[in-house]
């Protein structure tokens, strides 16, 4: 194992249970265990021990969040870790998708649609090339990892190594770069565009933020330099670079030759099937897009969904798994893969990677059917669970509460109970639902528990089983004087970050939620959870989900969790035990050690803030503009830099939001659409 690739960078030093999960699981690595569990409560700092982990075993690492949100907190964690190490973001690069499919019974067929956020796909671009080029690297990605992505050996073979003094005129390394898929444009650049000013030509990476300007000087290249596109300040001089495909499906002429032809071959094929089947009009349908495309692909080398065709350029066999994510790590002298692989949330993550083959297979066999693909179609696609596994290294899952599979593949499982701070597990309670005597039932019982804790400064939580039953009890609790406001999954990406932050706050006291209040959630105001209707065995009511829920409360020394049940079922035992468990032991730490528990301080800091501002700094520099296309060019080249800036942190939100902003700017004085959409804006935002 190669050492000290990893610098890792922090003023604490590991603390509670962290040094002994750290050195149980660099042992089972270095003996060789395929899989391991780092069975974390809340608020011990699994993250902290996984990256003490990295740094001392050397190794490229992947690291699998269950979604976007999650993945962009780790990958900004483990960035603060490793400031001088390559940590990447690799999650799905669009922000609306709608896959294609065919209804057959309402005869409907529904054409891709997807909107592809540039910025996410330049970061995936950068995240593939870092892999191929350097060994102390950190991939933070989401199951997309798992997704068909081209082949790594074709991505790197065509990759232009330009250098000082070589011989090319401006007009081959253009064409090259049309090859490889890069646009020329006469406008502004972003990633994947060049243009020619002079003698010169400008490129964006279509990895990176920067321009690199290519000088040209009989027939040769005589200098380089990396110059930042909004002040035009010469960042660097460069002696050599390498410039990847701007897709990360790319093929060479002799390829393409060879997949037209294979692709022709399965059409003949598979059009003899469907006529001998009596289908005609699907026959039909299959030869004319498959023509239409091979005629693309022969003209420009790319057509629309040529991921459908990828087993041909791959000279893969039917049924093979595609190459994804995972075949740009590298791999040892015996072939086996050289890398970690860390599965956080694992209890979620992990039924993620199993199933989304399925649903894929499902859709895709319809499409083939019915004359819209070719059957190859459906070679481009996820890995199966047994696939990724054959694909990975040594596995670390990482979770609160780990799932039969995680506990059925760890050759060992390494508990992380205490937490450095002191804090312990809450105090849980069983109430009954129903009226009861004097006791008023589960709600009556919440509402008085509710104002005892808020009276104190504290804030509650309320879940319930169904968005209905969120919405009527949010209703009902402002109506019984206290504030209240629900949160379920149709409510908008930053309305629930809003919620949230104004929770923290102390604008409103209580949030009564379904399935968002589990994993991932940093709370440390709650210092009461009331679960309603907790004796309902399913989902929501699992052992792994109460125990999630009950961690919510344990970043407050006055976390309190109370089950409202008429029946004790197995979920509810086996919860209250291991919770009980854990607080035991803290306990038991603390006494030792002269711990006395405190809540955890943490400032409320998020994105609201940021766009809010960027809201009315917007609309007031609109007002201001003097309209004229200089100024306007000014400001939209402002907006840009600040939208890469928030990219660079991982704050999406805000970006998006500066991208609309930007397409509003440029549309602004084109045409009265324009203009009308930024009085929209003004409107929404006074």
């Amino acid at each position: 194992m190669s050492k000290k690739v990893f610098k890792l960078k922090n003023k604490f030093s590991p603390a509670g249970d962290q040094p002994r999960a750290i050195a149980e699981l660099i042992d089972g690595l270095k003996k060789g265990f395929r899989y391991q569990t780092l069975l974390g409560v809340t608020g011990s700092g699994k993250t902290f021990t996984v990256a003490n982990v990295i740094a001392e075993i050397g190794k490229p690492t992947i690291v699998i969040a269950h979604n976007k949100t999650l993945a962009a907190q780790l990958a900004a964690e483990y960035r603060e870790f490793f400031p001088e190490n390559a940590v990447h973001y690799f999650v799905s690069y669009y922000d609306y998708y709608q896959p294609e499919a065919y209804l057959p019974v309402t005869d409907t067929y529904i054409e891709k649609e997807a909107q592809i956020n540039e910025e996410i796909d330049r970061l995936r671009h950068a995240a593939t090339e870092a892999l191929l080029t350097r060994r102390d690297v950190i991939v933070v990605a989401s199951v997309s990892c798992i997704y068909n992505l081209g082949a790594p050996f074709e991505y790197e073979k065509v990759n232009l190594r330009l250098g000082r003094g070589r011989k090319m005129s401006r007009g081959d390394l253009a064409r090259a770069l049309v090859g490889i898929h890069f646009k020329r444009t006469n406008a502004d650049l972003s990633p994947g565009l060049f243009r020619a000013i002079g003698n010169n030509l400008e490129i964006m990476p279509v990895s990176e933020r920067t321009v690199l300007r290519v000088e040209f000087a009989d027939e040769k290249i005589a200098r380089m330099e990396k110059i930042d596109p909004i002040t035009r300040r010469i960042i660097r001089e460069k002696r050599m670079v390498s410039l990847f495909p701007a897709k990360h499906f790319v093929s060479d002429e002799k390829q393409n030759t060879f997949a037209i032809e294979s692709i022709k071959t399965e059409l003949k094929e598979r059009l003899r099937e469907l006529e001998q089947l009596g289908k005609i009009l699907e026959a039909e349908r299959l030869k004319r897009r498959t023509n239409y495309d091979l005629a693309m692909i022969k003209e420009i080398g790319y057509c629309n969904g040529i991921e459908n065709y990828s087993r041909h350029f791959s000279g893969r066999s039917p049924g093979a798994p595609p190459d994804t994510l995972l075949s740009y790590f590298p791999r040892g002298k015996d072939g086996r893969p050289d890398f970690l692989t860390i599965i956080d949330e694992s209890h979620v993550t992990v039924p993620q990677l199993a199933g989304m083959q399925a649903g894929d297979a499902s859709r895709k066999k319809t499409l083939i059917e019915h004359g819209f693909r070719l059957p190859s179609a459906a070679d481009n696609r996820p890995l199966t669970l047994e696939e990724f596994e054959a694909r990975v290294g040594e596995v670390v899952f990482t979770t609160a509460t780990p799932s039969a599979y995680e506990r059925e593949k760890s050759s060992r499982i390494v508990e992380q109970i205490i937490r450095p701070t002191g804090l312990v597990d809450p105090e849980v309670l069983i109430r009954p639902i129903k009226e009861r005597g004097s006791f008023p039932g589960q709600v009556g019982d919440f509402i008085d528990e509710a104002k005892r804790v808020i009276k104190m400064g504290n804030r509650v939580i309320a879940t319930t089983l169904t968005k209905k039953m969120a919405e009527d009890l949010a209703g009902f609790l402002k109506e019984e004087g206290i504030k209240a406001e629900y949160l379920h999954s149709e409510i908008e990406t930053l309305d629930r970050v809003r919620i949230l932050s104004e929770f923290r706050r102390g604008v409103f006291d209580c949030l009564v939620g379904v399935n968002l209040l589990r994993e991932g959630l940093d709370l440390p105001e709650v210092a009461f959870i009331g679960i309603l209707d907790a004796d309902k065995e399913g989902f929501l009511r699992s052992e792994t989900s109460l125990i999630q829920i009950i961690g919510r409360t344990a970043r407050n020394a006055a976390g309190r969790v109370v089950l409202y049940a008429d029946t004790v079922t197995g979920s509810i035992r086996r919860a209250m035990e291991e919770t009980n468990r854990r607080r035991h032991l803290q306990l038991e730490y603390n006494k030792k050690h002269g711990i006395t528990p405190k809540t955890i301080e943490k400032s409320v800091k998020d994105i609201t803030d940021s766009i809010e501002s960027l809201r009315k700094k917007t609309i007031a520099d609109i007002i201001k503009l003097d309209l004229t296309c200089a100024g306007r060019h000014t400001l939209i080249a402002e907006k840009k830099k600040q939208m890469n800036e928030a990219v660079k942190e991982l704050d999406f939100e805000t970006a998006a939001l500066l991208r609309d902003e930007i397409e509003a700017l440029e549309a602004f004085g084109a045409d009265e659409g324009g203009i009308s959409r930024i009085n929209r804006r003004k409107g929404r935002i006074k």
